[in-house]
């Protein structure tokens, strides 16, 4: 996905793909470490694969990529969707996120409806 981005009064064109995540601290030395192994565990290859091996019985869950508020749900359970299909706006920082459909599939259920605020790697619905 590409951003404009205004830093300084310069505008950069930022394009971000999709992938791993990693922290990056910023400020004393001692805070990277502490934020680095936390980040560890959550994206650690053996959480993502145990949903991948449990994809019939109860989905791949569909999490929120940080907090805010659910704008719009645009997909029901049951839908068959495409891989980068939007499931749902969210808002966060008064900017409208698109959450699109990881891979081909249909919707095994919806944890959360239109106005509802969610925190970082809540639910959003399975597939």
């Amino acid at each position: 996905m590409k951003y404009m981005v205004t830093l300084n009064g310069k505008q950069y064109e930022v394009e971000v793909e999709k992938g791993s995540v990693s922290a990056v601290a910023v400020g004393k030395a001692p805070s990277a470490p502490t934020a680095a192994p936390a980040a560890a565990p959550a994206a650690a290859p053996t959480p993502a694969a145990a949903p991948a091996s449990a994809a019939p019985a109860s989905g791949e869950v569909v999490s929120a990529p940080m907090p805010g508020t659910i704008l719009d749900v645009r997909c029901t359970a049951g839908q068959a969707v495409k891989a980068g299909d939007v499931l749902f706006i969210l808002e966060a920082m008064k900017m409208e996120n698109e959450i699109c459909a990881p891979h081909d599939g249909t919707v095994g259920s919806v944890s959360v409806q239109k106005g509802a605020t969610v925190e970082t790697g809540a639910a959003l619905c399975t597939m």
